[in-house]
């Protein structure tokens, strides 16, 4: 399958940045991956303005709602009307900062397939998991509890990020990363039959373009959820590329 290379943005950049980093990315020459950016929620428009269609648009969270009383919230149909095609949900930062549970996640995925979006649902285990052995039965209850009816008929992606390797520039071995995907496919198959072989699954966590070859060439591991290197344009045009 076509990989898949994401950029999550989080809470980064001004408006000129933004837009300048998004017309990076959309001038670059990738042809054997597909490539998706997920902005802050205030720069969607300005940034799918900049990557002319080039480049998928997706946003870093939406409501399990299509609209009503919640401030500060936003809905999977107006991402929808704003031209976004993907959405991350239930990252590890949102599972911490908001509380999101299984459930949550669950409940804003169905929403997003309702809406026409692709969710990016997310998944992974706290270092103290890793080290007491939890680690496969913690991912695998977190796929069994986020991921709805739908998920496959729409091209749902699951992305892995071990929580501890965010951010840190820290990673898992090849060999732990590869057992994981291995795991989470068998678990896709479970949940969805032959459908589940077709789904892709991201790695994420401190994935720069001096390691990407080597995670991307892994079994069962379908493209990049990227953090800090997507504000760069070389570095994740660089990651893109060695798929």
């Amino acid at each position: 399958m076509r990989p898949l290379i994401a950029g999550n943005w989080k809470m980064h950049g001004s408006l000129a940045e933004a837009s300048a980093l998004a017309s990076g990315v959309a001038a670059g020459s990738v042809k054997d991956a597909e490539l998706l950016v997920c902005p802050p929620f205030p720069y969607l428009i300005p940034v799918k303005e900049a990557l002319g269609g080039a480049v998928a648009l997706g946003a870093q969270d939406c409501h399990a709602a299509p609209k009503g009383a919640h401030t500060g919230d936003v809905s999977a149909p107006m991402l929808a009307d704003l031209g976004a095609t993907y959405v991350i949900l239930g990252h590890s930062e949102r599972r911490a900062d908001h509380g999101e549970t299984d459930e949550v996640v669950l409940r804003k995925a169905e929403a997003a397939l309702k809406a026409g979006l692709v969710p990016v649902v997310c998944v992974g285990e706290s270092e103290a998991q890793r080290v007491s052995g939890e680690a496969e039965g913690v991912v695998a209850a977190q796929l069994a509890g986020s991921l709805p009816q739908g998920f496959a008929e729409a091209g749902g992606v699951v992305a892995y990020e071990p929580v501890w390797a965010i951010g840190t520039g820290r990673t898992p071995t090849e060999e732990d990363i590869a057992a994981m995907h291995a795991r989470i496919r068998a678990e896709l198959v479970h949940c969805f039959g032959a459908a589940g072989e077709g789904l892709r699954i991201l790695y994420g966590g401190s994935v720069k373009p001096g390691n990407a070859k080597a995670i991307l060439a892994l079994p069962h591991v379908d493209g990049a959820l990227v953090g800090g290197a997507s504000l760069v344009a070389a570095d994740f045009l660089g990651i893109a590329s060695a798929a």
